[in-house]
């Protein structure tokens, strides 16, 4: 991998990619002024082809030669450029599109001639037969127009195009397949990082594989440097997605191995683990940041863990509740709402009825109104306070109240 911190190597790159910028586009220019030219020779030969209809002449001869040299010289300087995949690709469609078009107007015209030369033809289906196929003979002169390439040569051009895909097909397969090793010893510098060693070398693989599609050779770089940076890119990335239970971001996680490499570089000079503070002042960041990162670098463990040598345990098993209630507080309410349900059956079923309503008692529910238990009893809620009182004044007696204060002095205390 280059080397970035090496001024000399910088000011080489920068002078690469100016270079390559610039010849770039001097070959954009070559191509537009050879395709302008290329146009006005096209429209000279097509006027020579009306004038002579059919017949053959040498200035005929020239323009034809000279149009064709005009389109090698310009597929000449198209080669010379570093096109993008996408572009490239791009190009190729819009030819495979013209071949499309071109092959389904020949077919047309076969079908309408064929249906032109059948016996028994009637004058008037003759007649538009013939206007169908001029119609689309008038096509194919438009798309020749267009492109300024014969039907014959489109296909030549599409046909072409598939066999160099084919080539180039198996020539980055083969590319992909010498490297191979190469993916293994990057994937070995990054085990037990979350993935399992073959699992790095898959995703080294398909980082290559982008290597591959993507490598320019004109930039004087050797491929293995290159693809080392994609095949590492690849790698990170993948531990970065699938290493850990929650997924932290790309950029979290290079700050994360930032701070770990300065921990065990400090751990080296001082012969001890170092604090937030010293690491911090190491990397020029706050400490509530250290803290943050370092907390948030710590790997999840699942509540299902198995614990102990038979695994008959797991981790959850071991941990309090806080949400639920002890033992103990389960047993003195269980108890709580049997002495209640004891003290209030001494009381007339109204009166028990009206206070289980009032302070949501008895699996009642919430608490009501005076006026929603009036309702219920059909009376009014005067009446309802009164049965109320008279109820609490009972519960208030000793031979009641003795029953129910060791649960008031037990949370007293």
């Amino acid at each position: 991998v280059v080397n970035l911190s090496d001024q000399t190597e910088i000011d080489e790159l920068e002078d690469r990619g100016e270079e390559y910028l610039r010849l770039t586009l001097e070959g954009i220019e070559n191509v537009r002024v050879l395709f302008l030219r290329v146009k006005k020779e096209f429209e000279k030969l097509r006027t020579e082809q009306k004038v002579l209809r059919g017949k053959r002449s040498k200035k005929l001869l020239r323009l034809r030669r000279k149009v064709a040299g005009t389109r090698l010289e310009i597929a000449r300087q198209i080669a010379d450029l570093s096109l993008r995949e996408e572009t490239r690709q791009r190009l190729i469609g819009a030819i495979a599109a013209r071949y499309k078009g071109v092959r389904s107007v020949e077919r047309e015209i076969d079908k309408l001639t064929e249906k032109l030369n059948r016996k028994r033809i009637k004058p008037d289906e003759a007649k538009e037969l013939k206007r169908q196929i001029s119609a689309a003979k008038r096509h194919l002169k438009q798309i020749e127009a267009e492109t300024m390439l014969s039907p014959v040569e489109i296909k030549r051009a599409h046909q072409g195009i598939a066999v160099n895909e084919a080539q180039t097909t198996q020539a980055k397969r083969e590319m992909t397949e010498a490297n191979l090793r190469l993916v293994v010893s990057i994937a070995k510098k990054y085990v037990n990082r979350g993935l399992q060693f073959l699992d790095l070398i898959q995703e080294g693989n398909i980082g290559l594989m982008k290597a591959v599609d993507k490598f320019e050779w004109r930039r004087g770089y050797k491929f293995s440097t290159y693809a080392t940076w994609w095949i590492r890119q690849a790698i990170t990335r993948a531990i970065a997605d699938q290493a850990r239970t929650i997924r932290i971001p790309v950029h979290m996680i290079e700050t994360i191995n930032k701070l770990v490499k300065t921990s065990r570089a400090l751990v080296q000079e001082l012969g001890r683990e170092p604090t937030n503070e010293e690491i911090a002042d190491r990397v020029d960041m706050s400490v509530a940041k250290v803290r943050a990162v370092f907390k948030m670098a710590q790997q999840p463990v699942s509540l299902e863990t198995p614990i102990g040598e038979e695994e008959d345990s797991h981790l959850g098993d071991f941990i309090e509740d806080k949400s639920g209630s002890s033992p103990a507080e389960s047993v003195v309410a269980s108890n709580l709402r049997e002495i209640t349900d004891e003290v209030l059956a001494t009381l007339s079923p109204r009166e028990e009825k009206v206070i289980k309503m009032r302070f949501g008692l008895g699996g009642l529910g919430e608490e009501h109104t005076l006026e929603e238990v009036g309702e219920d009893f059909s009376v009014t809620r005067e009446r309802i306070r009164q049965i109320e009182a008279k109820a609490l004044r009972k519960l208030r007696h000793p031979s009641r109240a003795r029953l129910l204060k060791p649960f008031i002095e037990g949370q007293q205390q």
